[in-house]
């Protein structure tokens, strides 16, 4: 059974975030992304999801911030046309055809294809992780994200979500060096030794010298791994040399020719992966045979994203052989499931139909087809706002 690209709406909507989340360099608010709906010949619809923010790009500029409204743009100026008519379970056509449109702007990509790989599993009657080559991991570990928050208040946070079932907790760093020792030992020191910490930089050390020194100071707090200290494969490279912890690439590697340079320069021991940095789940699922091929594990990371782009995480997740690490995705969960759980949770509320499960700290893969759960078109609706 097949169908082809009958249209493609876009909508952009805002959700309610639980509390600020930030790191170093972000200067907006999490949640307001554009939506893309596809529908088929056969009237079957899927959505994917563009959580596309300014300030979030590659080294020195080499892959640049995207916006909701570069985003709408690129979509109906260049990308909806292309794919038209086009099979949606052919995404290496899909990309050829994006790709001859307009170079760039992987997030506006990934977001059509997301939508094309949910549109071509509910027409097939199968999870898309099957459509990726096949389910590896039932389950998906869930790192729980504390941002840049005041110690107290990450301190209270993270024993709560431990209480619930968290396992792993990144803690966002990078903005004062005795902030940064400070947070992590006081989490340690809360928490005992059987919650796993690792801690994210965002590129916010200046120099290679400054994050091997804080990371060192760090080191006593047993972390499972610090994530992109500094700007550059080169200054990775330097780092991992001189710390004790494995180090993670993640502003670094967008692509698989990035997982090269990175495997080649020996500059990380592991690669973080997003449905969306490569330009979608296709794409993604080439950085994770390169990282394999390379001797690198991985996680799934993300951009806080809504339960839609959330539900193509997992499915990555489920189906990327190297990624052996707690991922940093949302526990996605409309607001009358909630109950008060935080573990997971950067929103109060969600645009999926029902809620994902959270069990033994980790979230059962979505087994329905396409993306695996409904989507909840009154929530979309309620959330909605105006571009302009």
């Amino acid at each position: 059974m097949t169908t082809r690209i009958a249209g493609i709406e876009l909508v952009q909507v805002s959700l309610p975030t639980r509390r600020e989340h930030k790191w170093t360099g972000l200067t907006e608010p999490i949640g307001g992304y554009i939506l893309v709906r596809m529908e088929g010949e056969n009237g079957l619809v899927g959505w994917g999801e563009a959580p596309a923010l300014k300030d979030w790009g590659g080294d020195y500029g080499r892959y640049f911030g995207e916006s909701p409204g570069t985003t709408r743009f690129v979509v109906e100026a260049y990308l909806a046309p292309a794919v038209a008519g086009l099979d949606p379970a052919q995404p290496a056509l899909l990309h050829r055809a994006m790709d001859a449109a307009i170079k760039g702007y992987p997030y506006a990509k990934g977001a059509v294809e997301m939508a094309a790989y949910d549109l071509a599993g509910r027409t097939l009657g199968v999870p898309v992780h099957r459509l990726l080559g096949g389910m590896l991991r039932d389950a998906v570990p869930i790192t729980h994200s504390i941002g840049l928050l005041p110690i107290d208040e990450a301190v209270d946070e993270c024993k709560v979500v431990a209480a619930e079932g968290i396992r792993t907790i990144k803690i966002k760093v990078g903005v004062d060096p005795e902030r940064d020792v400070e947070i992590v030992r006081r989490i340690r020191e809360a928490l005992g030794p059987a919650t796993a910490l690792c801690v994210d930089a965002n590129c916010g050390y200046r120099t290679p010298y400054e994050a091997v020194k804080i990371i060192r100071r760090m080191e006593a707090a047993d972390l499972i791994y610090a994530e992109q200290p500094v700007e550059g494969i080169d200054g990775l490279a330097e780092v991992r040399r001189g710390i004790g912890v494995p180090l993670m690439a993640d502003e670094s590697a967008w692509n698989a020719r990035d997982v090269i340079e990175i495997a080649e320069r020996r500059a990380a021991d592991i690669v973080s992966i997003y449905t969306t940095k490569p330009g979608g789940l296709f794409r993604a699922m080439q950085v994770a045979a390169v990282a394999r091929a390379a001797g690198l594990i991985s996680n799934v990371n993300g951009s806080v994203e809504t339960g839609v782009g959330n539900l193509a995480n997992l499915q990555l997740a489920a189906a990327a052989e190297p990624v052996v690490l707690s991922c940093v995705v949302p526990v996605s969960m409309p607001a009358e499931h909630r109950a008060g759980r935080i573990g997971g949770g950067y929103y109060t509320d969600d645009l999926i139909a029902s809620p994902l499960a959270h069990v033994g700290g980790a979230v059962p893969v979505p087994m329905g087809p396409g993306m695996g759960v409904e989507i909840d078109e009154a929530k979309i609706e309620r959330y909605r706002v105006d571009p302009s």
